[in-house]
């Protein structure tokens, strides 16, 4: 049976870590093409579907980001952007769980589809990009100027 993990993988969060990324900007993506154009209903269950997709994918990540921590070299220097990386990674994780909840709450219910709530799950899914762009910012800092993960222990 071949290893789960590729040769080349110090971890599994390098696998999994961009499934949230896309599916997280994805559904705001959507968001925006529903406000803009006043798409059919069934856009809101494809984005709730996206959010729900993305929060589950964070928590994933967040954990076997905090496994990949034992199994790589963190140089002195990088700790500092390892412990903001992780943080943002938890408000993140956090912030998305409660979108989704949000998100499956709204599509159990009928409530309307008002233009306003458009605008105003729009806003609140914007800042879900804005926290995915920071945490993964501290991420490619970690691996692209300090190394990690490129040595294992």
């Amino acid at each position: 049976m071949p290893p789960l993990i590729p040769s080349w993988a110090p971890n599994f969060h390098p696998l999994v870590i961009h499934f949230p990324i896309v599916l997280v900007m994805t559904a705001a993506v959507v968001d925006v093409v529903d406000v803009a154009f006043e798409r059919s209903p069934w856009l809101k269950a494809a984005t709730t579907t996206l959010y729900v997709m993305g929060a589950v994918s964070l928590v994933v990540a967040f954990v076997t980001g905090t496994q990949a921590q034992a199994t790589v070299l963190v140089p002195g220097m990088a700790y500092p952007v390892l412990k903001d990386h992780r943080q943002w990674a938890l408000v993140t994780m956090a912030y998305c769980i409660v979108i989704a909840s949000l998100r499956l709450v709204m599509l159990r219910g009928e409530s309307g589809r008002s233009r306003r709530r458009r605008v105003a799950l729009l806003g609140i899914g914007l800042v879900s990009v804005v926290l995915i762009q920071q945490t993964a910012e501290r991420g490619a800092r970690l691996v692209y100027e300090f190394g990690t993960g490129i040595i294992g222990r």
